[in-house]
């Protein structure tokens, strides 16, 4: 199955400026998973959107279908055929 991961402009300079990407994941994957495929074609983005540990970074937000993973499973959150998943930097100001 195929899912669309949503780049944020500050991580575009890892997938060719690219503000959209679909990548190709097994049947019944979870976040992590599509992740690892994510990163298998845009290498450049695993520092960026988990730690040493393979956690998500605090300051980076996931939502697979508009829902926010931290609530729903984490990296193990399923992702369901032809899902969106956004990866959203926090932005603090002042």
């Amino acid at each position: 199955m195929q899912v669309v991961f949503n780049i944020p402009g500050p991580l575009r300079e890892f997938t060719g400026n690219q503000r959209s990407v679909r990548v190709a994941v097994g049947d019944g994957a979870n976040l992590l998973q599509a992740l690892d495929a994510l990163f298998q074609e845009f290498p450049g983005l695993h520092d960026r959107v988990l730690t040493e540990t393979g956690e998500a970074r605090r300051h980076v937000n996931l939502f697979v279908s508009n829902e926010n993973v931290r609530f729903t499973g984490g990296l193990a959150t399923p992702v369901p055929p032809g899902a969106e998943i956004s990866i959203v930097p926090a932005i603090s100001g002042g």
